[in-house]
């Protein structure tokens, strides 16, 4: 489920929720009985990937529209 941190990320938008998106990836995974332990960095670095994806637009949104609403 890809989606799921990409809008992780775009709700909480700030850099601290990457490292924090693959940890709680890697245990969603590992929870649900998805993969042993030997996929588990994989799925923590999928995880926060997906998760930058998310703060990446975020930001991309909110850097641009704050300086908009500055100067108006």
């Amino acid at each position: 489920m890809i989606p799921t941190m990409i809008v992780a990320g775009l709700v909480a938008g700030r850099l601290w929720a990457i490292p924090l998106g693959g940890v709680a990836w890697a245990g969603l995974v590992a929870l649900g009985g998805d993969c042993g332990w030997d996929c588990l960095p994989f799925a923590a670095l999928l995880g926060s990937a997906n998760t930058a994806v998310g703060v990446a637009v975020h930001l991309a949104v909110r850097v641009p529209l704050r300086a908009f609403l500055r100067r108006g």
